[in-house]
């Protein structure tokens, strides 16, 4: 007999608090790893990391009017802008003002868009570009998923570890083929089993978790405003308002709902909650792939499950060291693993997008768009790739984003498509 098909959980739908608790914290676990790691790359706190997170994403579910499911964590685009102001200038404080500022970029941008209106993006972004940024989204991050999950912390393979990720994932996909609710939390659960197999392996470090204690508040830092700090590192925005526009549109198409015209109170969400971590010590935030995989994962798109997420992150983050520090031992291997899961994930709905837009790669225009998309960004992106513009680099989906816009302004129309659109006009 045939499986059912599992129940989707619509962007505006409820759970009871049974269910929201552990669907939150699959959340909050699948964005850890990551949010911690920018901090601990640029000199911030990691649990200041964690807090903002949660309060990045409350911000943006109120400036979305609960409309879009996403979740903010820390951008990895700003790593060298804030390494290099911190370089400068001698203090990380200074580095600080940049990131305020850089949320500010968001409202400018946001604004314009406003007046402009969302009917450019028709143009400029076709499906057949969308889904191929997509696609870069989610295997330009193959070869960070790959290496957390064979290499671990090494430049080596780790059988340990490769051990570890492959039990993992293997869970993960067993869990989320199962129906009920074993496959609406198949990642929380997958992590779970891969973390107990690694404590038996002695891959668990559990003396941080021994020493933190259980109630304390994060070390806020105030930024020191600095011109030379915030034209290193504000400009980034720009940068980084492309790939919140991919993941938008990647978060429509996974749960069925076309969020053009939600773009500028999109950006002001993340813009504001950029310069509020910026003004308590935090990285900038983003919207996370990990998450938009999570959705796809479980059929789950309530903005009611990232509101417990949210709460799960400014707990843990702002006033629970002990918990921030038991998430923070869960080996790299289990999170490799799962990784592997959620970015394919992302790229697949790219492929699947292609389909259900019925994209006639017979039109060489399409054949080319595709093609130079997706080799040049997933080739910058896994070969960690970027162009340098001064004190800046652009970085793969970002150069590949920008190529697929400038082919398809320049590539002809077909013609029936060219006659449609005059007749429409």
């Amino acid at each position: 007999m045939a499986r059912k098909e599992r129940e989707v959980i619509g962007v505006d739908d409820r759970v009871s608090v049974g269910r929201a608790i552990p669907l939150g914290i699959q959340h909050m676990m699948s964005m850890f790893g990551s949010t911690v790691l920018v901090p601990a790359l640029t000199g911030l706190n990691p649990n200041v990391a964690i807090m903002c997170s949660g309060i990045g994403t409350i911000i943006y579910l109120l400036l979305t009017k609960n409309r879009i499911p996403s979740y903010l964590g820390s951008s990895f685009a700003f790593i060298s802008p804030i390494l290099a102001a911190t370089a400068a200038t001698g203090s990380l404080q200074t580095a600080l003002s940049g990131v305020v500022v850089a949320g500010l970029v968001y409202f400018v941008v946001a604004g314009i868009i406003k007046l402009a209106g969302t009917g450019w993006l028709d143009r400029l972004l076709p499906p057949v570009l969308v889904a191929s940024v997509m696609i870069v989204i989610g295997v330009g991050l193959s070869a960070t998923a790959a290496g957390m999950a064979l290499n671990s912390s090494t430049d080596a393979f780790v059988a340990n570890g490769a051990i570890v990720a492959a039990i993992t994932l293997t869970a993960a996909v067993v869990f989320s083929s199962l129906g009920g609710f074993v496959g609406t939390v198949p990642i929380l659960l997958s992590i779970i089993v891969g973390y107990i197999v690694s404590a038996f392996m002695g891959l668990v470090d559990f003396q941080g978790v021994i020493d933190a204690p259980w109630i304390g508040l994060p070390p806020i830092q105030t930024p020191t405003f600095d011109p030379g700090a915030i034209a290193l590192i504000a400009p980034v925005a720009l940068v980084c308002v492309i790939e919140h526009i991919g993941h938008l549109l990647a978060v429509g198409e996974i749960v069925g709902k076309d969020y053009r015209d939600m773009l500028p109170r999109s950006l002001m969400g993340d813009g504001l909650s950029t310069t509020i971590s910026g003004f308590l010590g935090g990285p900038p935030t983003t919207t996370y792939a990990e998450n938009i995989g999570v959705m796809s994962v479980t059929r789950v798109y309530s903005t009611q499950v990232f509101w417990f997420a949210a709460g799960f992150a400014l707990l843990v983050g702002g006033f629970c060291p002990k918990l921030a520090a038991f998430i923070s031992s869960i080996p790299v291997p289990v999170m490799g693993g799962v990784s592997l899961l959620l970015f394919g994930l992302i790229a697949s709905n790219g492929l699947r997008m292609l389909v259900t837009n019925k994209v006639n790669f017979d039109e060489n225009r399409n054949l080319m768009i595709a093609s130079v998309v997706i080799i040049l960004g997933v080739g910058m992106e896994t070969a960690s790739l970027s162009i340098p513009l001064g004190n800046y680099s652009l970085p793969g989906m970002a150069t590949s984003a920008l190529v697929g816009i400038l082919l398809n302004l320049i590539l002809p129309q077909p013609k029936k498509a060219q006659e449609s659109e005059e007749a429409g006009e």
